[in-house]
């Protein structure tokens, strides 16, 4: 397994934000060579299913995921409860539990935090360069979250 945490802290309200992290498609917005699509009636909520299809021709794959877990914000000021999403990737490369959570700041501000556990096939290749896929994965999510906090930041 290949885990690893990157934060940001976005000048915008908490609300805000996780209404654009958690517009599905919008990630192709900050994610590299990624589009996604939701295969699920609803695409929020606990149950909501969406691929992440990652990759220039042959080289794509795609990354099947689920919505395990979903609390919104509880409001824009500090002391309100975080929101929380969780997710299972099952796809046949990308295996493993996605996380974030966004919790409100002072002054309309909040921080995001994103955790992945995963393990990519074949196997093998995480065992052996599990530090190498936890250093390409913490700096593709630190981009990502840069993407996003520009998003957010320019409402």
């Amino acid at each position: 397994m290949s885990r690893f945490t990157v934060s940001r802290d976005i000048r915008a309200s908490a609300t805000d934000t996780w209404t654009t992290l958690v517009d599905w498609p919008r990630h192709g917005d900050w994610v590299p060579l990624t589009v996604l699509r939701v295969e699920s009636e609803r695409p929020d909520g606990a149950g909501a299913r969406f691929v992440a299809r990652t990759g220039v021709g042959p080289l794509a794959f795609d990354d099947p995921m689920t919505v395990v877990a979903w609390t919104p914000p509880g409001g824009d000021d500090p002391g309100d409860r975080p929101g929380h999403c969780g997710i299972t990737k099952h796809g046949r490369v990308v295996h493993g539990t996605a996380e974030f959570t966004v919790t409100p700041l002072p002054g309309r501000r909040c921080r995001v935090e994103w955790i992945e556990d995963v393990t990519v096939s074949p196997r093998r290749l995480t065992r052996y360069a599990g530090p190498l896929v936890t250093l390409i994965g913490r700096a593709g999510f630190a981009a990502t979250l840069r993407g996003l906090a520009r998003d957010v930041e320019r409402r």
